[in-house]
């Protein structure tokens, strides 16, 4: 059973998604709908284009002001419902990564504090999110080279954290008190434990790039039965599980792996890089990695962490392309080929994550926002946040139930039939639906242009709706 139904009419997915935000004023709350379903119909509009009267307007500023309007509250409904989706058996990514959200100008906005290089004038925070998706229960042995399609569960957890600055004429902290601080790496530690152990019948598996790879993380991972596959970064020292004494290095050991097999994936579109076809061999390797030195533990003090490293690499790449290497560190054993295919195939999932962060900051233009101070910048994202998994399910479920019926889409009766009229196709599955949105967003619908893109859907949803704005219109008047 879906709880989270994505895409449906902007107010009855805004009341399924924050009827259970946690506000002690039920007009507090019903204010939260109004905004969310505003921002679900005018994706990437500012606060005074998406409501027609001042009321409303002063209305979400007043909102966004109050104390009780934190991200953790705002979000709650929606996160209880993912939490209850979690629940239903089966095998569940969870997708995570860490995005800037930055603002420039000559005036503070106060509470950020410096972003990326700490160049002049910019100014924000950091957001670290983790995605649910819903991994399929059968993985095909072919896969005809693309990215598995999933289901868009939602947001299990989401961390919005500054960097401050040491304020000048302050000392430097001694190297004592550096030690003992908290570091900014504890919030992957941090996250395992709220989002906690899986209930029976259910596996989570999390999905991570290079930033990720903290011996405390994976740590946690396993003391939580959570399934993970985290691209490696640091080449550690491996132990010898009979002596317990060093033997060698990670990268080493993952490279002397014999192939087990191969097969194809088709990659997106990078900077400087186009889309194209990689012909990937995989292999693995048993590993023992050493605990790493902390401060106040001597080496050995911590247990190692078994795992199995996948390596996943091209041999002979097209001319001028970078040959791809992944070095995928995996719970559990597993030395067959289709094991290595599947966790090379999650990995691969984890370009959903930049692709929801992308709808984020250009779909929902959360980096145009002008409020004045951190938290009321991050109420606002708080919501947008849920809004921009919109964008993304669309795409997803074009992909996952395109031979379904139309009716599956999640447009309404009244949003098909101006699609068919528009389009002058009957428009019977899903697909047939799909590629009628994104023609209205610019798609050229040719047999090699694939699917559209997350981007050009919204631009055709975003058409549609003024089409059906204008149908109902058109009634009232006659």
């Amino acid at each position: 059973m879906n709880l989270l139904q994505h895409y449906a009419d902007p107010r009855s997915w805004a009341e399924n998604q924050f009827a259970g935000a946690e506000m002690s004023d039920i007009r507090r709350r019903d204010r939260v709908i109004t905004i969310a379903e505003a921002m679900a119909a005018s994706p990437g509009k500012s606060i005074p284009q998406m409501f027609a009267s001042t009321y409303d307007v002063k209305a979400t500023y007043e909102l966004f002001k109050h104390p009780e309007a934190t991200p953790d509250n705002l979000q709650a409904g929606h996160r209880d419902l993912v939490k209850q989706q979690l629940g239903e058996p089966g095998v569940y990514l969870l997708i995570e990564d860490t995005t800037d959200l930055s603002w420039s100008g000559k005036q503070a906005i106060a509470g950020l504090g410096p972003i990326s290089n700490g160049q002049a004038g910019l100014q924000g925070f950091h957001l670290h999110s983790v995605l649910a998706v819903r991994w399929p229960q059968a993985v095909a042995t072919e896969t005809g080279s693309q990215r598995l399609p999933v289901t868009v569960i939602g947001l299990a957890h989401q961390k919005y954290y500054i960097r401050h600055q040491r304020a000048k004429g302050t000392p430097r902290p001694s190297s004592q008190e550096v030690k003992k601080r908290a570091r900014e790496s504890q919030r992957w530690e941090e996250t395992s434990y709220v989002i906690g152990q899986a209930a029976a019948g259910v596996r989570y598996v999390r999905v991570a790039d290079r930033e990720a790879d903290i011996y405390e993380y994976l740590l946690s991972c396993q003391q939580l039965h959570h399934g993970y596959v985290v691209r490696a970064y640091k080449d550690g020292a491996l132990q010898s599980p009979e002596t317990g004494k060093r033997e060698g290095q990670l990268f080493e050991k993952a490279r002397k792996a014999e192939r087990l097999g191969e097969f194809s994936l088709k990659l997106r579109a990078r900077p400087k890089q186009p889309a194209r076809t990689a012909h990937l061999r995989v292999s693995t390797s048993e590993v023992l990695i050493s605990s790493p030195w902390r401060p106040g533990k001597s080496l050995g003090q911590q247990p190692p962490i078994a795992c199995t490293l996948v390596r996943a690499w091209e041999e002979n790449p097209e001319p001028g392309v970078e040959a791809i290497e992944w070095l995928l560190l995996c719970d559990g054993a597993g030395s067959d080929f289709e094991a290595a295919r599947q966790r090379a195939l999650q990995y691969a999932t984890r370009w959903l994550i930049e692709e929801y962060h992308k709808a984020l900051k250009t779909g929902m233009r959360a980096e145009g926002l002008q409020l004045e101070s951190a938290e009321r910048l991050m109420a606002a994202i708080a919501i947008k946040s849920v809004v921009a998994l919109r964008l993304i399910d669309l795409k997803e479920k074009l992909r996952l139930a395109g031979e379904a019926e139309a009716s599956q889409s999640g447009l309404n009766e009244l949003e098909l039939s101006v699609l068919r009229i528009r389009s002058g196709r009957s428009l019977g599955t899903v697909k047939e639906v799909g590629l009628a949105i994104g023609k209205l967003g610019g798609h050229l619908n040719r047999q090699a242009d694939g699917m559209p893109g997350w981007q050009t859907l919204w631009r055709g949803m975003e058409k549609l709706g003024f089409l059906v704005e204008g149908v109902r219109l058109a009634r009232k008047l006659t």
